[in-house]
């Protein structure tokens, strides 16, 4: 059934919202003030497919992706970069005012930089066995078959084609494969996974991949297949071994505006804890000013961090310590000290965490998140602890996405 409806704001996923007499009806790919044509979508009563805008928002653009609107990637590329702005900071102000919380908000940083760094593509066997390389459509259980994307940055120009050339290699005609590529200072490092034990013949077969597209490193699940060159990354004054599939910010841009953010809220401190510290992007710049210990459980990213730490000629004592803070935060006692501490959780936060330094007497907390809802309840655990929220700083390092980037700066 075509039905016709008014579009009245912008939803925290970046669908576009009416109100029907049941609530709110979710339509992806409009805007506010649009009025539409739209049709059901199986097995989802809030949710309506878009058929045709009708009468369009003077914020509309045209969006820079043919593939938008199908690909799952992106969520608002049809939308004027100031509307834009103002929804992804409001995303914030709004996840803190659910919070109880009352704190200034800064301006959204641009933190795109040349795009992103990193990327994981899908490959499987669709309809009628074609071989698809791609991402995942959005809402939907196939993939979207692309030979570019334009949110990547030229370091990983050539990650699409390699993407196939490995499908082609290994064939995953039973299983789906994930594809991760990350645009290292040698190369790019590719991580392969889902493509159960290698035989003799595909370990050689990916070995002339990584040769013909001239690959820094090719791993199966974090297992070495061949290396060209040793990928590594720049951070501060360091240089640091990448383990496989290692976990960095989006782009590289991101990752420097927040340690800049961080490192102006620790100016002064002479000891701090980096709590999820993971390969050392805020440690190893901290270190250039302060002690620093640095916790995470991911061991492997952590004998990265001890390595280049280890061998960075001008930086402050580094202490590395493998530990679950989900399971085990820093309790109250072991964060004595610490003059700050700055922590940057996984999406779900660490609400355990923040209880113990809550009840803390650190001077200040630097609190990091990329999670609006889980930043806000976090911090309204340290406010109640009598800490106060001075300053929050939303970062925009997923351009076209809903995902936005918190810095916020806490005092005691």
């Amino acid at each position: 059934m075509v039905e016709r409806l008014a579009i009245v704001r912008m939803g925290h996923r970046g669908d576009g919202i009416a109100d029907g007499p049941d609530g709110p009806i979710y339509v992806p790919g409009t805007l506010p003030g649009e009025v539409v044509e739209v049709e059901n979508v199986a097995g989802h009563p809030d949710r309506r497919h878009l058929l045709n805008v009708e009468q369009s928002s003077a914020a509309r653009v045209a969006p820079v992706c043919p593939h938008f609107g199908v690909c799952g990637g992106c969520a608002v590329q049809q939308w004027d970069a100031d509307a834009y702005r103002a929804w992804k900071r409001e995303l914030v102000v709004t996840a803190l005012r659910q919070a109880g919380l009352d704190a200034p908000v800064g301006d959204l940083l641009d933190a795109n930089g040349e795009g992103r760094r990193r990327a994981v593509f899908h490959a499987r066997r669709g309809t009628h066995g074609v071989l698809e390389v791609g991402f995942s459509a959005a809402r939907a259980h196939h993939l979207v078959a692309i030979d570019r994307c334009p949110v990547l940055a030229t370091s990983l120009d050539g990650a699409v084609k390699a993407a196939w050339a490995i499908a082609e290699a290994l064939d995953p005609a039973n299983k789906p494969l994930d594809i991760q590529v990350t645009a290292s200072d040698a190369g790019l490092d590719v991580d392969v996974r889902g493509s159960g034990a290698l035989t003799a013949a595909l370990m050689t077969a990916l070995a002339r991949v990584a040769e013909r597209h001239d690959l820094a490193r090719v791993t199966r699940h974090g297992e070495l297949v061949a290396q060209r060159r040793a990928p590594t990354l720049r951070i501060g004054k360091a240089t640091v071994p990448l383990p496989p599939a290692a976990f960095l910010q989006a782009t590289a841009e991101g990752e420097a505006v927040l340690a800049r953010l961080v490192l102006s809220a620790c100016a002064g401190a002479r000891s701090i804890a980096d709590l999820f510290a993971g390969i050392g992007p805020l440690t190893l710049r901290l270190a250039e000013r302060a002690r620093v210990v640095a916790v995470d459980d991911d061991e492997t990213a952590l004998a990265a961090l001890k390595r280049a730490a280890a061998a960075t000629v001008g930086l402050k004592p580094v202490d590395i310590e493998s530990r679950d803070l989900f399971r085990r935060p820093l309790t109250v006692a072991e964060l004595k000290r610490f003059d700050a501490v700055v922590f940057d959780p996984p999406r779900q936060g660490a609400l355990m965490q923040a209880r113990e330094l809550a009840a803390s007497g650190v001077a200040r907390i630097v609190a990091v998140s990329c999670n609006p809802s889980t930043f806000a309840r976090d911090a309204a655990e340290l406010v109640g602890g009598g800490y106060r929220l001075l300053e929050v700083t939303p970062v925009d390092q997923f351009r076209y996405a809903a995902h936005v980037e918190i810095v916020g700066r806490l005092e005691k």
